[in-house]
């Protein structure tokens, strides 16, 4: 009756995220309670060589995802969704959406996962001595104009895909600082784009012949609690096509996967830290200050209220794994089982642990595209093995569990062996995750610590988004997000902490001894199979 009364009364938040195999709607309470879930399905494509979702693709998405949880709320609480206390957007981070001056595409939407950008990314990194991942946003802008693509002369907006949604649903071009971290450098002590890293992009940009200024086509940058507009008539009727819900709406400033990924864990703090792992891998640890040296291995961001934040990115980690399963799941088929797909992950992840700590000498590899750390610009999938290897299922499950984390241990070796960065705790939430303490515990070797997940860890990112948007409107007199998060949303919540095991960080080590060693059979890989 309660949710019901809530429902009826708007008394809610609903947070939307697109990940890349999966859009998600959370509505939740003013206690973060979830109340309903919306689900979409899709994947990126690769089209002549650049990984992207077609508008229409994400328009649909959008539309299909907010059906999925009306329809829940309708057949769970018998009540029609007519208004909502506040809403929020987020999705995968980084990328390029180039618009007009009359908002049209005018190139095709580059995902966080191209890493075409190399180029770029090496000039304006020694430009600002301030590391510039290839898949952030400005590395994909100068690279066009280094290019000279045609379309750079007309650009009037270029965003990230939470920041074009929410231009849909609002008419504002506005962005949250986590976001726009991975858009330009920011500045966390103004809270917006480095003022002296823009003048220096701006003379660059006048010197190859382009006469606006970069902070004129990027969205204006907000942080956690400030508004960033109101759901319109044109974004209502966008989003629910039924045209029951209501215009008016408040919207929090759109975020990325990272920032959101935070606000799931209770990660936003310094000294605190969280690892999600899905089809990406990233673990956030938020500092209380710069680090000390440039390392190109990791993206200083910053959490959605504006805390410097070290990142440790993997564009590759579970995709792997998912076809593996598939597989297997076929195979089931074949000789007349049908598992589902819940069924399957479980037994091959629970199956696991009987394998040998260091996966029995096997090797694999899931690098669909590109993986910045290791400074590989293409993808290829390997699985290796020496003769004298330990060829079981239950090692072939855990070297691939094993190397989703491989990339994100050695940006974390950085962090803590280099820059000696300490943290109180690290949170798990993803995918990684949904099978009962398996990844966990692997989690927990290849960081040397202990791992956290809460049991709100499969909501992920859309839940911590509807957390922000209930922030907007819910939040006391300059009440701080941490504050928020710890009196309203997590002072009750409960989760399960492991330890790590001796012999599992042992039998890490020695794999990721493998891992680096093996590295230049990937690049070799790259170079010969050109099919």
């Amino acid at each position: 009756m309660e949710a019901i009364k809530a429902i009826k009364e708007g008394k809610t938040a609903l947070g939307i995220e697109l990940g890349s195999t999966r859009i998600k709607g959370v509505l939740i309470d003013e206690q973060g309670n979830v109340l309903a879930v919306g689900f979409y399905s899709w994947e990126n494509s690769l089209i002549n060589n650049i990984w992207t979702y077609q508008l229409d693709e994400i328009h649909a998405g959008i539309q299909g995802c907010y059906s999925s949880l009306r329809k829940e709320v309708e057949e769970k609480y018998g009540v029609a969704i007519t208004h909502i206390g506040s809403i929020g957007v987020s999705a995968m981070m980084h990328g390029y959406i180039a618009l007009d001056k009359d908002g049209e595409l005018i190139a095709p939407f580059q995902t966080w996962r191209n890493t075409n950008t190399q180029k770029a990314a090496d000039e304006l990194t020694d430009l600002f001595q301030f590391n510039i991942p290839l898949r952030w946003t400005v590395a994909h802008l100068y690279q066009r104009m280094l290019d000279k693509e045609e379309h750079t002369k007309n650009l009037d907006y270029v965003v990230t895909l939470s920041g074009y949604i929410h231009k849909l649903l609002t008419g504002k071009r506005v962005i949250g600082i986590g976001d726009a971290a991975g858009i330009f450098p920011i500045d966390s002590n103004t809270l917006t784009y480095d003022a002296g890293m823009i003048k220096q992009f701006n003379n660059l940009a006048d010197k190859i012949g382009y006469s606006w200024n970069v902070e004129d086509i990027f969205p204006e940058v907000l942080v956690a609690g400030q508004e960033a507009g109101v759901l319109t008539k044109e974004g209502a009727a966008f989003l629910d096509t039924t045209g029951m819900l209501e215009a008016g709406v408040p919207m929090c400033p759109p975020e990325g996967d990272a920032g959101t990924g935070m606000v799931a864990t209770n990660s936003i703090a310094p000294g605190t830290g969280n690892v999600s792992a899905g089809t990406s891998t990233f673990a956030m640890i938020v500092l209380d200050k710069q680090l000390k040296t440039l390392h190109r291995e990791i993206d200083m961001v910053t959490t959605p209220d504006g805390y410097p934040c070290a990142m440790s990115h993997a564009n590759n980690g579970t995709s792997d794994i998912n076809a593996w399963v598939s597989l297997f799941g076929e195979f089931a088929s074949l000789v007349g089982h049908n598992i589902s797909k819940p069924d399957l992950y479980d037994a091959l992840y629970i199956h696991s642990l009987e394998g040998d700590a260091d996966c029995g000498g096997l090797l694999s590899y899931g690098y669909y595209s590109g993986e910045n750390i290791t400074m590989i610009n293409e993808g290829r999938l390997a699985l290796l093995r020496t003769p004298g290897s330990k060829f079981t299922l239950a090692n072939l499950m855990k070297v691939h569990l094993y190397t989703s984390l491989g990339a994100v241990r050695l940006g974390l070796d950085i962090l803590m062996k280099q820059e000696n960065v300490k943290v109180t705790r690290i949170t798990g939430h993803g995918g990684f995750f949904k099978t009962k303490i398996i990844g966990q515990r692997y989690m927990a070797a290849a960081v040397n610590a202990p791992v956290t997940v809460m049991d709100t860890a499969n909501e992920g990112g859309a839940w911590g988004i509807a957390i922000l948007a209930a922030f907007l409107v819910n939040r006391k007199e300059n009440e701080k997000l941490d504050e928020y998060l710890d009196r309203n949303i997590f002072s009750n919540l409960q989760g399960e902490t492991i330890e790590p095991y001796k012999e599992d960080v042992e039998g890490f080590d020695i794999f990721m001894e493998h891992y680096q060693k093996g590295l230049a059979i990937e690049k070799a890989a790259i170079d010969s199979m050109d099919w």
